[in-house]
């Protein structure tokens, strides 16, 4: 199925319709601030076992990370944080960063495998905004990317449902999507590293 959005007045009775599909283990697409990605709920075992199917890889070889409304709530999913890598991402965030950061055990118990550290995301965009806040738990993503190697990301929600649509419960069309990945800042080791440079442009 696939469902327009209004990028920056969603529907809310829309809304409670994606949530509803997500509170059942459905698979859904979102458009983000960067690009288009594939999540469900963090508690559904079978949402992220079918995300996997999906992106034809085991649990363990899959980039998942946490797309969440805001850093409120960050002490449940994350080891405790000094206080530099928390005020670099309140700086930050909501924005195009994915921060990698040391992982505690309600995460590891969610994901197949030994999984110790985990990306969090808050995304500035409202579409995304709306459905985290209204779930009450943050998504678990993954990107999706396009069979063309040169263009590596799927931009546009029509081609995206024409290609998924078999395989995910919804997709929704919030607009073209960006064709740059987020900036991934990694917050495991004692000064954070620049690991990938992408749409967000770090404010120190």
């Amino acid at each position: 199925m696939l469902l327009h959005l209004h990028n920056e007045n969603p529907n809310i009775r829309d809304v409670k319709k994606i949530i509803e599909i997500i509170d059942k283990d459905g698979v859904i697409i979102l458009p983000t601030d960067t690009i288009y990605a594939m999540g469900c709920r963090l508690d559904s075992k079978k949402g992220i076992e079918q995300m996997c199917r999906v992106a034809g890889k085991k649990p363990e070889k899959v980039n998942f990370s946490l797309l969440c409304a805001d850093l409120s709530h960050l002490s449940e999913y994350t080891a405790p944080l000094n206080k530099n890598v928390f005020r670099l991402m309140k700086n930050n965030l909501p924005g195009p960063f994915t921060f990698i950061l040391d992982a505690n055990k309600n995460v590891t118990k969610w994901f197949t495998g030994n999984k110790k550290t985990i990306g969090i995301r808050v995304p500035n965009n409202i579409i995304a905004q709306t459905i985290i806040e209204q779930c009450g738990v943050p998504l678990v993503v993954t990107t999706i990317h396009h069979e063309d190697e040169i263009l590596e990301y799927m931009t546009d929600p029509v081609e995206i449902h024409d290609k998924f649509k078999n395989q995910v419960a919804l997709v929704i069309d919030g607009g073209p999507g960006a064709y740059t990945h987020s900036t991934i800042i990694d917050c495991t080791t004692e000064e954070p590293i620049l690991i990938r440079q992408g749409k967000g442009i770090i404010n120190e």
